[in-house]
């Protein structure tokens, strides 16, 4: 494929560098003159492993050069967008490179093409900028007949300085958004060669991934800063403790805890993460992301709870299934969702909770005591599998996967567990 890199940055220098080596014929393009004369020297504009290589073989079969500006896209099949989103005072990124070159690509659409250019933007920004920037910038600068000639893309990237060409040819995964989801051919083409999971998406799912996988690694980060702040304080070895954590990839390196839901709760969590935060107060230490945790999880609850007084009428009816704060357990410690059926009952809404795990005459020490605490009408309100399929209920509030046992098809269902 003919391809057109907009912005030679870390990005797309090194999106370059790894196109011409798969064959593609490579154009950068770069409004710094004095890059796209080291390209074209056969000198590397950044520092990073390999590119330099990779520059000079490419030059040497004549698949990559630099200029510019680039005037006329007749011939290409795809235009990559790498340039930058800095930050704004505000924290905002700064759109104009973005606007600017999609202008610029827009006006080098020839309405005559035999086939429609792909334009696929790997810059990260906004969740939304795609429908409320760069496609109405296509509508301004093109006829109908040119928009039909442009294919819109939102392809993040996921490279790491210093191994960013290992990381190109070895990508965690590829995520490509369209405006319905569909499939692109070029893009198909693009990423033959590469081995890992595709993920075809609209272009928010897409473009909100960066943040999202972005900020994650910076609370790894912090997190594990913190620990290690506290471990050293407390003269207990550091590796050890990082080499025990990382080895249970059952629960700490996985997929579970990950999946956005309920709120946490039950007898360790919260009750580890407030001992911990005295811990670190105690030894003289500033921990703020630990201390965030317990409010970030009320803050949570409010939300959901929030949404479900959205979804009922001035004292309706509603089935809350499951109490505890697992399903097939009958432990209400810190349960999230005692918290919403006292916030409902002191809204007023007629409640009632299916969980049959949930036995009061069994309840014993600090469960008994925290159910009766902050529910002391809890054996008033829980009902069989029989009332609870009966209803009538104008919202039905599913907190596990108890729901799926019991036939509540005739009500709206609201889960707290999961998000759709």
């Amino acid at each position: 494929m003919k391809i057109a890199v907009y912005g030679m940055g870390y990005v797309g220098f090194t999106a370059a560098c790894c196109l011409a080596k798969e064959g593609h014929r490579v154009v950068g393009v770069e409004v710094n003159a004095d890059k796209v004369r080291e390209i074209n020297d056969g000198i590397p504009p950044i520092l990073e492993p390999e590119v330099a290589d990779l520059l000079t073989q490419a030059q040497r079969n004549g698949l990559f050069d630099a200029c510019t500006s680039l005037d006329d896209l007749t011939g290409f099949d795809l235009a990559i967008v790498c340039v930058g989103t800095p930050s704004n005072t505000d924290g905002s990124h700064n759109m104009g490179y973005i606007a600017e070159v999609t202008r610029q690509i827009a006006r080098g659409v020839s309405p005559d093409r035999a086939q429609p250019l792909t334009v696929a933007f790997r810059s990260t920004f906004r969740p939304g900028t795609m429908k409320i920037l760069v496609e109405p910038i296509f509508r301004n600068c093109l006829t109908d007949a040119g928009l039909k000639n442009i294919e819109l893309v939102y392809n993040p990237e996921f490279l790491r300085e210093v191994t960013a060409v290992q990381d190109y040819f070895n990508p965690p995964k590829i995520v490509i958004g369209t405006e319905t989801g569909a499939r692109s051919d070029i893009m198909d083409e693009l990423h033959k060669n590469l081995d890992a999971p595709v993920f075809y998406t609209t272009f928010a799912e897409a473009e909100i991934t960066k943040f999202v996988d972005n900020t994650w690694h910076a609370l790894k980060v912090t997190y594990a800063n913190e620990i290690g702040r506290i471990c050293h304080k407390m003269n207990i070895s550091v590796k050890t403790i990082h080499k025990i954590f990382v080895s249970d990839t059952k629960l700490n390196i996985s997929e579970y805890y990950t999946r956005p839901g309920g709120a946490f709760g039950g007898s360790c969590l919260p009750k580890d993460v407030r001992a911990l935060q005295y811990i670190s107060q105690d030894i003289g230490l500033n921990t703020q992301l630990i201390n965030s945790l317990l409010p970030s999880n009320e803050a949570h609850k409010t939300y959901q709870t929030e949404g479900i007084i959205r979804a009922l009428p001035a004292g309706g009816r509603v089935l809350l299934v499951g109490l505890a704060f697992k399903a097939k357990t009958d432990d209400l410690r810190e349960s999230p969702n005692v918290d919403i059926a006292r916030k409902l009952l002191e809204g007023g809404y007629q409640l009632s909770i299916f969980d049959p795990a949930v036995k009061p005459d069994k309840l014993r020490g600090q469960n008994l005591g925290y159910a009766y605490t902050h529910l002391p009408m809890v054996r008033n309100i829980l009902i069989d599998q029989t009332e609870a399929e009966r209803g009538p209920w104008d919202l039905v509030v599913a907190t596990n996967t108890l729901i799926d046992q019991i036939d509540v098809s005739a009500f709206p269902v609201v889960r707290t567990y999961q998000y759709a």
